[in-house]
Formats: C-alpha cells, structure tokens, sequence
C-alpha cells in the first residue's frame, strides 16, 4: 500500500497518514495491513525496516518493527504501538472507518496512538538527515506485552542496535497538547487468590469447611495496608481488591471454594515480587492452602529530571508556547521496559477521548505534533553521543 503523500513528493501528510493507520483494523494483538501502512511511508524516506511475528494465541501472534536511519552520531528513538483496544458498540460512525467531522478526525487509535505515530512520521521527513533515527513499534502494547517490546528489546540487542535517548508517542498531554510530559510511571501487579474449603450442607458446618471467612479475614488485613505516602515525584502505592468470586449459586450449600483478584499500583519505593510475597504471606496465614499467583506487569521506573526532559521540554515552548508539566501519573506504557536501556519520556496528545467512543483528535494538533517533533529531532541530533 503506498503511503499517503503531499503533492506526491516523498514527505507523508500526517492527516492522511493517520486515517490509513486507523482504517487497518488492529486490535490487540496486532499485524498484518497495519504494519504494510507504516513500512511503506518510512521506506521512502530512507528507513531500512525490520518486521517479525513471534507468540501464539491468546497472547499473539504479535507483530513488532523495528526501522532504522543512519548509522553514526547521536541516536534518538521513537517508541509507540499499533495495536489498539477493541472499540465496542455505539460509535457514531464505523471506529475503523475514518471520519472528519469538524475540526476533529474520529477513529479507533487516532489518539491512542496512531495520530502520534504518523506525526512522527511526518515529522522525520521533514528534518535533514543525521544522526541515527529509530522507530520501535509493536501490535501488543494494550495487551499483556509478552511479545511486543520486550521482544523488540531482545532483537535491537542482537542487532546491536541501542538507543541514546527514546520518546513514546503515548498521549501524554491532559488538557491542551503540551501541558505534560511523563518521566514515570508507577509499577503494576495484580495477584490472584484461591482458597479451597469443603463443600456442604448450611445446616452441618462441622462437616463442611467454609472457605469465605478465611478470604474476608485476609482480604480485610490487606486492605488495611498503606504502603508508603508517596515521594516527590510519585503518588503513594494503592492495593485495590477488584474481584472477588465463590461461585455459588445455592442457598443451602457451604461453598468448596473461594478467589479475589488484588491490583496493586506502586511507586519506585516498592519493589513488584515484594509485594506478591507480602500478600502471599498475609493470605497463607490465614488460610494455609490457598494459593497467591502474582503477575507482575512492570515495576516503577523515573527517568530523573535532566537532558531529555529538559530538551522535550524546551521543543513544546518553542512550538507551542506552553511549559510542560513533568508527571508519573498514568497507568503503565512501554516506557517501563525501554527506560532499561536508555532515558525515555512520554510525549503525545491529548488523552481525553482514549479508550473511550468516538476517540477523536483535533487536526491542528496532529499538525503542531508534527511541529514538536521535528523540534525535539532538531535538539537531539545535536546531542554529542556519550
């Protein structure tokens, strides 16, 4: 699929790069037509492109690219993903069917974040070569991960392909593109609980074991648990019980069995395994059968106010006359696994409408995105390689 051009020179229209993105369907996990959109508008513009599909269902297959320019100087990366959350009934128009109405265009992802990846885009055709330029991009971020960057991590490895600075296109922005950029985020796990008990009759509980008591007794003392008060740059660490399952549908029946679901947020003063074995240990006091499986999503992680936000930063002024607010708030991204390989902030637009009907983004700020970008490329390609 060609890419979508202006006055058919090589650079892409970032409008129309971003109706194409949303036009190929690409719920988590992604590949296929989506992937073609972007290789073929970063091809002409001198990218050598990499694409792989690793996993099987239900967690893929997934398909990651990674696309590279240059090969000396400073190397700054652009991390983002395709993959988008399923759109659910009630749209105004089709999700997958892109529509400007307005000043705003309407799709599945314009915000979340293909509007940032076809800035990006746009934004690279504009700036003179030099340095070195990547583009990270995967079809499962939305998901649980298992085959997106961290394997897109691994291949930059064997490549040998390491970043100087990255930026993530997630819509970082609050109220007005430009207002916040991310240098953080909290951690993620959530852990499962499973109590066996004994079924039985209601009228005979010497025969039976209930196993709903023991559960409230633990969930009760998890839930009187602060974790820490926050620190400068996070909020504090939050443990929320959202699920809790016996499966009973009798009114004379001691169940056989009984599960919660705990999601914990936390802060770079916690650590993701040390919170499973605290809940686990609370759990098997009081019931000593039960079983704790904790997933662990991604641990805090800041990049320190420094170089890279401050050269983000200064890009937004220049462009758009506003001075960013550097945050953690914000549920997880990919940032938590790159931010192991180099310094990453969030940067994109705003994130009123994400995951929500009728995502829609403003048109201007898909053009002043474009601007911003090409800005930050512009500084950081003027940064002497450490």
């Amino acid at each position: 699929m060609p890419p979508p051009l202006v006055d058919g020179d090589t650079v892409p229209d970032v409008v129309e790069l971003t109706k194409a993105l949303i036009a190929a369907e690409s719920v988590t996990p992604a590949r296929g037509a989506v992937f073609d959109v972007l290789e073929a508008a970063l091809v002409p513009l001198g990218f050598q492109v990499e694409r792989f599909v690793e996993g099987e269902a239900p967690e893929g297959p997934v398909e990651n690219l990674l696309a590279v320019r240059g090969t000396s100087g400073t190397h700054f990366a652009f991390a983002g993903h395709l993959d988008v959350v399923p759109p659910g009934a009630g749209w105004t128009s089709g999700a997958f069917m892109p529509e400007i109405r307005g000043e705003l265009l309407y799709g599945r992802g314009a915000v979340d974040m293909k509007g940032s990846i076809a800035a990006f885009v746009a934004a690279v055709a504009g700036v003179e070569s030099g340095g070195t330029i990547s583009l990270l991009i995967t079809g499962d971020e939305e998901g649980p991960a298992t085959y997106g960057t961290p394997r897109l991590i691994e291949r930059m490895a064997e490549r040998g392909v390491r970043p100087d600075l990255c930026v993530v296109g997630e819509p970082s922005s609050a109220h007005r593109l430009g207002d916040t950029i991310k240098i953080g985020r909290r951690g993620s796990t959530v852990i499962d609980i499973e109590v066996p008990g004994q079924q039985g009759h209601v009228a005979y509980p010497h025969l039976s074991d209930n196993p709903v008591p023991r559960l409230i007794r633990a969930l009760a003392e998890i839930d009187a648990i602060q974790l820490d008060a926050g620190n400068a740059w996070f909020q504090p660490s939050n443990i929320e019980v959202i699920d809790i399952s016996v499966g009973n549908p009798a009114t004379n029946v001691i169940p056989g069995r009984a599960g919660a679901r705990i999601s914990i947020r936390f802060n770079d003063l916690q650590r993701g395994p040390d919170l499973v074995a605290r809940v686990e240990e609370i759990v098997l006091r009081h019931a000593p059968r039960a079983q704790v499986k904790g997933r662990i999503y991604g641990e805090a992680f800041l990049t320190e106010p420094g170089a890279l936000s401050t050269l983000v930063s200064g890009a937004v002024e220049a462009v758009l006359g506003v001075t960013p607010e550097l945050s953690t708030t914000g549920g997880t991204s990919d940032a938590r696994f790159l931010s192991r390989i180099c310094p990453v902030v969030e940067f994109g637009l705003v994130n009123a409408t994400m995951h929500k009907l009728d995502e829609a983004v403003a048109l201007s700020d898909l053009h002043a995105l474009t601007e911003v970008y090409a800005e930050v490329l512009k500084r950081a390609l003027r940064i002497p390689r450490a």
